[in-house]
């Protein structure tokens, strides 16, 4: 347990004793993945083992049970998982504890207080906007409501079973309420009922593609997505990132080392890796927003053109950071009540 070693010399002769490392579910354009791997291999001489780079959270652990006592390649040391899997993980005696050297700037309701996980990086929910369509971008979730946005406003998914979808109305329901967590979900729904009334709201899955055609020309969508569908329509059209005034929902990955890791002196050094300065502006490269990303602004550790290729860092700094708890109880409401509170069949 601990960190004394950080990245030790120590440490690194015994991970390079050790070889390898085995990863699962990093796609190579996920969040920057395929330069941290590199830089990892490039750093310390070890091999990596990618497996399975487009399986979810669930088929990670599973990978975790299914190869208990397998020292194999088919035995992650790592999982990149969603929030919600790091605290069922730990109660099933999947994965093990360790604290980096910089724990301390981990945001303490980003991590398990034993240090058996914690965030790795997270995204806000912000506005996809169309600026060949839209001429003043939205700057807050009430601008939604306005007669200029009739026909406008799509959820990237289906509210009663996207993640994404329901964070996004919880988001409009949390600036509803002013903050108010117990009131997030039914003031989202209520939000979402009348902009359908309004006939601002589309009920169609808002993507890259219905973006870029006009049919869905304000998106409410992970910020890392949409930053990234930017990069990729290159001006065709004009693509506007904004992060809400308020409501500013964040969603948390967060890392492990398995507790039957074969590679456990990897592992450790590939978190070291990870949470140093290096890994986390790696992070930020791929659009994802680095949980000690508060920490390396206020050090002034983030370069200017990375800085320049983002939403303004202020826009984070009031980023709500919602609990399981709070996150089950709202999914529960809103995937529940949808049809009968907004009634907008979403496909």
């Amino acid at each position: 347990m601990g960190s004394a070693f950080a990245q030790s010399q120590e440490l690194i002769d015994a991970a390079k004793k050790e070889g390898q490392l085995t990863t699962i579910a990093l796609p190579r354009d996920w969040c920057g993945y395929g330069n941290i791997i590199d830089g990892f291999k490039a750093k310390y001489g070890l091999k990596v083992n990618e497996l399975n780079p487009d399986a979810g959270s669930g088929d990670e652990i599973e990978a975790i049970k299914a190869n208990k006592g397998n020292s194999g390649p088919q035995a992650p040391d790592v999982v990149d998982v969603g929030l919600s899997f790091g605290p069922s993980s730990k109660k099933d005696g999947l994965i093990q504890p360790f604290k980096v050297s910089t724990w301390d700037s981990i945001p303490d309701n980003a991590k398990d207080a034993d240090g058996h996980w914690y965030g790795d990086y997270y995204g806000v929910l912000t506005f996809e906007v169309n600026k060949d369509i839209v001429k003043n971008s939205p700057k807050d979730w009430p601008d939604l409501l306005k007669p200029e946005f009739a026909n406008s406003v799509a959820l990237a998914g289906d509210p009663r079973a996207s993640n994404q979808a329901i964070q996004g109305v919880y988001a409009a329901g949390l600036s509803a309420a002013k903050g108010d967590a117990s009131k997030a979900a039914a003031e989202g729904l209520k939000f979402f009922a009348d902009l359908n009334k309004k006939g601002n709201f589309v009920p169609t899955i808002g993507k890259q593609a219905s973006l870029a055609q006009g049919a869905t020309p304000v998106i409410i969508r992970w910020d890392y997505t949409a930053l990234s569908d930017r990069d990729t329509l290159k001006g065709n059209p004009d693509v506007d990132v904004v992060v809400p005034a308020s409501g500013i929902v964040a969603g948390v990955y967060v890392q492990a080392i398995s507790a039957y890791a074969p590679h456990p002196n990897a592992a450790k050094l590939w978190m070291e890796y990870l949470y140093s300065d290096e890994g986390q502006l790696a992070y930020l490269k791929g659009y994802c927003h680095p949980i000690r990303f508060n920490d390396l602004v206020a050090k002034k550790k983030v370069p200017a053109d990375l800085l320049a290729k983002l939403p303004p860092a202020e826009s984070y700094a009031k980023a709500v950071f919602p609990t399981l708890a709070e996150q089950d109880a709202g999914k529960a409401t809103i995937t529940k009540d949808w049809d009968s509170v907004v009634g907008a069949a979403v496909k």
